[in-house]
């Protein structure tokens, strides 16, 4: 019978694996299993020398991101500053919740495969209003609102001709602005 061990840690010596009962580098996998959502993978393992059992993990390592802000600062990525935001502009709008996780993981998600240590926040701001784009036209244009700074109606108006216009070219997403009779409210200046 062999002796059972649940390893905390992981024993590397360069890319071989150690047994971190023995320190040998003969250890073979037993078994492989992949934990959903944590991008984590958990191996059984054998050492072929002491002929103990011992499990490690491997998940991927997280780069650390830093945001930087329009006067040079420096700020850590928040996701939760994110995802207010997202809410924020989503607000008594009919957008899901797992709408909005998943527009919050893409964009992280873009961000960590980008495999950058800062990103510029003009940069991120884009990628929440191209996330809100899809999501909700009415969201994207409270975020556009906050994220550009519009001073007057004129603005507004600007971005929501924008926004009518890239529908006309998308005729998948829904019409910004209409009326009960289904007629497309036409926006004049």
């Amino acid at each position: 019978m062999y002796n059972i061990v649940v390893a905390l840690y992981i024993v590397v010596k360069g890319d071989v694996m150690l047994c971190q009962f023995c320190g040998s580098e003969n250890t073979k996998v037993i078994e492989t299993r992949t934990i959903e959502g944590q991008n984590t993978i958990k191996r059984r393992r054998e050492c072929l020398v002491c002929k103990k059992r011992f499990n490690t993990a491997e998940s991927y390592e997280k780069i650390t991101i830093y945001v930087i802000k329009k006067d040079g600062s420096r700020q850590l990525f928040d996701r939760g500053k994110l995802i207010r935001g997202i809410d924020k502009a989503c607000e008594k709008r009919p957008v899901s919740r797992e709408s909005i996780e998943k527009a919050v993981y893409d964009i992280e998600r873009s961000l960590q495969d980008s495999m950058v240590n800062e990103i510029p926040a003009k940069e991120l701001g884009d990628k929440v209003m191209s996330a809100l784009r899809s999501l909700d036209e009415v969201a994207y244009v409270r975020f556009a609102s906050v994220y550009k700074e519009f001073r007057d109606l004129g603005s507004f108006l600007e971005e929501i001709e924008h926004v009518v216009a890239f529908t006309k070219t998308n005729n998948d997403q829904q019409v910004l602005f209409q009326e009960e009779n289904g007629n497309k409210i036409k926006i004049k200046r």
